[in-house]
């Protein structure tokens, strides 16, 4: 894997967790609207978009550099619309990632031919 590879997927990854949380908050801050006079989703509604903005511009790049198959492409971008999926998502990337840096340091010590 490629530098730029790499770190397509690591940005993927870090905002991954991030959109999650505001989509939890977000739904939160819409109960909340119903059942009492605390309003917050204006904000959270915004900041939500603008973290699923950037998981969706980091997705297209991430399956563009990884020659993702379409199934592999698709999973993370349904993970990305599900209320705890970039949970999922961070999750396996960051075990990617890792199999990644193992077969590199394999690779490099002569082990495989991978």
């Amino acid at each position: 894997m490629d530098l730029k590879t790499a770190t397509s997927l690591r940005r993927l990854r870090l905002v991954s967790a991030p959109e999650a949380i505001s989509f939890l908050l977000l739904l939160v801050c819409s109960v909340l609207k119903r059942t009492t006079d605390f309003n917050a989703v204006p904000v959270m509604g915004a900041v939500h978009g603008a973290l699923f903005v950037l998981y969706v511009i980091f997705w297209a790049d991430a399956w563009n550099r990884a020659k993702w198959p379409l199934q592999t492409a698709a999973l993370y971008f349904v993970l990305s619309v599900l209320p705890a999926g970039g949970f999922f998502a961070e999750r396996k990337l960051r075990r990617e990632a890792e199999d990644a840096v193992i077969a590199s340091r394999a690779r490099n010590e002569g082990v495989v031919n991978a």
